[in-house]
């Protein structure tokens, strides 16, 4: 079911209810997923309370919530504004978010979101369509903004490459390896959001499994994307990132780098679901791996021999 809801402060939004999950797409700005969670309960997605309500001018504002970018990033480009009214069209079963075209950058985004009949999953398909007069070179950038105080795990890959390496990890210049935030374990990184601790950490991963989780409030909610073996994808080459600071925790993924021709476009899918009564097992890797396996049905690292 779908209907029009005002939401933090914007007027025209969209709910999509199944009876179990709901999700709220503002038309206001965007696009943006601002809400995600079972019905009643909490928003399992970030809100920027004092940016509520917020339109127009040419400031970005982060607001919270799931947002679609372009990669790789750099300023003006990446932080074009987002603060006009969004038109949509309901196309077979799904929500199609269809903003204005970026001028400064002759990209067009499109966000095409739709909701299980039944359960918790969600899927979310990003377009970028090269509107302008001469090639780009992008990767499709999804990043969803996760409320605070949770735990995100991410699996490591176990592909044995012999002698060569088998993982890329990429870090920004101002996280420290030895930030209380991260443990870097053996099969999985686990970075806690931690609402005391304002510093900025980032990290990627070439995420090869194709899942990541954020442990938060008793329940985990659970982000797939595909990865592409052989291809280029940006900051080094990882198609997974995070960041976080003292108000969130960002969950990224990344498409292969591709040079769109003018007319052309790319997609990325990211598929989600939140499952109830979970909590983050503050114990070994082996009771971590129990809960994912149980709950989640991902496909796990395996312990090293």
């Amino acid at each position: 079911m779908t209907e029009q809801v005002a939401f933090r402060g914007w007027p025209h939004c969209l709910r999509l209810n199944n009876g179990t999950v709901d999700l709220v797409l503002t038309t206001d700005v965007g696009p943006r997923v601002v809400r995600y969670g079972f019905e009643g309960k909490d928003n399992v997605l970030c809100e920027v309370r004092d940016e509520d309500g917020i339109t127009g001018g040419d400031t970005w504002h982060t607001f919270g919530g799931h947002r679609l970018w372009h990669s790789p990033e750099a300023s003006p480009r990446t932080y074009q504004a987002d603060n006009a009214p969004v038109p949509f069209e309901e196309v077979e079963g799904l929500i199609r978010l269809k903003p204005a075209l970026e001028t400064a950058t002759g990209i067009q985004k499109e966000l095409d979101v739709s909701l299980d009949p039944t359960g918790t999953g969600v899927t979310l398909t990003h377009r970028l369509i090269n509107q302008g007069l001469w090639p780009v070179r992008l990767a499709a950038w999804a990043i969803t903004v996760m409320a605070p105080g949770g735990v995100e795990v991410i699996p490591q890959t176990r592909v044995d490459t012999g002698l060569l390496p088998n993982r890329c990890v990429s870090l920004w210049p101002y996280a420290r390896m030895d930030d209380a935030r991260v443990r870097w374990g053996d099969r999985f990184v686990v970075l806690h959001q931690d609402p005391t601790a304002k510093p900025p950490f980032k990290l990627g991963l070439t995420n090869e499994a194709g899942w990541a989780a954020y442990f938060n409030k008793h329940s985990v909610f659970v982000k797939r994307f595909p990865f592409v073996p052989g291809e280029t994808y940006p900051d080094f080459g990882v198609n997974c990132e995070s960041y976080t600071t003292d108000f969130m925790l960002e969950m990224e993924t990344l498409s292969p780098l591709r040079t769109l021709q003018p007319g052309e476009a790319m997609e990325h899918v990211e598929s989600w679901q939140l499952i109830p009564d979970v909590s983050y097992p503050d114990g070994s890797e082996d009771d971590l791996t129990a809960v994912l396996t149980d709950c989640c049905h991902l496909e796990l690292p395996q312990a090293r021999l």
